[in-house]
This record gives structure tokens, sequence and C-alpha cells, in this order.
């Protein structure tokens, strides 16, 4: 029984001093674990440019499960430009419409090498990497985001998300609604230059939009959970009491000695045999 209490109140405590861990260093396992997450997918052109294909191609490989990597939507490194229009993909690589074809271009010489992912994913969590430094900041200074807020934050990137993929579903990646945006051209009285509207070259309304858009996701998430997880922390390193077990009777493993037992008294009778006395 002691043994058990023992155990437990051994186990508390790690669990205390885990919880304590966490709840003081819980920001800076963010910091390492989503930074190396942020930043690998700039390490996939770096490997180009040196002359090691092969981890730059896993790296395009592996976050190709999580990003459509458009090369017309997509950063360029160690090039003469950071962004390309789409015939300029098509001529250097396959004068194609496909998209499972147009993603597998991943830069060449002349070009420069593709980021491993979109410029709006590059705007998401590169962003919510660096707010959540300011955050952890300036985190006494700064109430936390309602649901409310955080819905607003995120609706613009519902939007132009949104909007780009029915325009693409419909019209194509050169002849849909947000390629051209005629109607903001329209809007606007064609007030703005002519790459402006059209196309998703840096500076370009699509490519500003994608830039917005994910700079206020990675705000709006960090202001909304950020002071939730640090709570949760906070809360799970209160210590937590040791075990104490009720304390059991005492019992002995040696039996105890069997005591004589006390016959009751009996009345006399009369035996069967003895003759009875006549008054």
């Amino acid at each position: 029984m002691i043994e058990r209490s023992l155990n437990d109140n051994r186990q508390v405590n790690t669990s205390n001093r885990v919880a304590a861990f966490l709840a003081h260093n819980w920001i800076w396992i963010f910091v390492v674990l989503f930074g190396l997450y942020v930043w690998i997918p700039f390490l996939a052109p770096v490997f180009m440019a040196a002359g090691f294909p092969l981890p730059g191609a896993i790296i395009q490989t592996v976050y190709s499960t999580q990003c459509h990597q458009m090369p017309d939507r997509s950063f360029f490194l160690f090039g003469p430009r950071l962004t390309y229009s789409l015939p300029e993909i098509q001529a250097a690589w396959q004068n194609t419409m496909d998209m499972t074809v147009l993603r597998q271009f991943v830069g060449n010489p002349e070009m420069g090498w593709k980021v491993a992912w979109s410029d709006r994913m590059v705007s998401m969590y590169t962003s919510t990497w660096v707010f959540g430094l300011l955050w952890w900041m300036f985190s006494r200074k700064v109430r936390p985001l309602p649901l409310w807020g955080l819905i607003l934050f995120w609706l613009p990137m519902a939007v132009d998300g949104g909007s780009h993929f029915i325009s693409d579903l419909l019209g194509g990646m050169d002849s849909g609604f947000r390629y051209d945006n005629a109607w903001l051209a329209a809007l606007t009285g064609q007030a703005l230059p002519t790459w402006f509207y059209s196309g998703n070259a840096l500076g370009s309304f699509n490519s500003d939009m994608r830039l917005l858009t994910g700079l206020l996701f990675g705000i709006g998430l960090v202001w909304f959970a950020f002071p939730i997880l640090d709570q949760s922390f906070r809360s799970a390193a209160q210590p937590r009491p040791p075990v104490i077990l009720p304390l059991q009777p005492y019992q002995s493993h040696y039996p105890s000695p069997s005591l004589p037992q006390k016959s009751s008294p009996q009345n006399p009778t009369s035996s069967p045999n003895q003759p009875s006395k006549e008054t």
C-alpha cells in the first residue's frame, strides 16, 4: 500500500514538472517546430541553386500535399524576378492549362527556383510565426480576440480564395473573372495600370489580395488562439496535490491463537432411566 502511494506521488510530481515546463516554454516549442515547418519550403530553391536537386525535389514533393504550388502564384528565388506570368511559365515549361502539369514546374537556372508553396501559403504561415513572436512580447497589453473577430479576419480569405476557385473552375486559369478582373477595372474606371488588374504577378490585384488575406489570417489566428493556449497550459501547470491513501486497519498474516470456549451451563434433567420421585 505504501509502495503504491509512493508510485502515484512520483507520477504526480512528473506531471507537475512537465506541465510547468510547457506553461513557461510552449511559445519556444512553437517557434522552433512551427518555424521549421514554415521555413523549410524556402530551402527547396536553395538546394536547387546549390546543385543538390534531390533534397530540393523531396521538399517540393512533401509540400505538394498541402499546396497547389501553381508556379504563376508562387515565388522564385535566385532569378531575375520573384514572380512570372502564366504565359512565361508555359513558354519555359509546357504550353498547357493542365494544373497537374503546370504545378510540376520548379524553375530553371534562367528563371530561378520555386519556393515549395504558393505566395498565399507563404503569407499565411510566415505571418502566423512572426505574429506569434510579437504576441508573446506584448501579450500582457493585448486583450484576447473574440470569435466574431476571428471570423472577420478570416472572411476576406474565404471570399478571395473562394472567388479564385470558382473563376478557375468556370473560366479557366487564363480567362476567368478573377484573371482579368474586368469588374474591378470597371469599378475604378481603369484608373490603374493594366498590369494591376490582370494576371498574378507581384504587385497585381490578385497577388496583393493573396498576400493581404494571408496576413490577416495569421494575425487573426494568433490573436484568437494563443491566449487560449497560454491559459490552458497555465491551468494545467497548477500543482496537483500528492496522493494520500486512507489508512487501513492492520491485519496480521499469522493466525491468532484459538481461545478455549466456555461451555454454557445446562439445567440438570432427569435421566430417562432414573425413576421419578413421588410426592
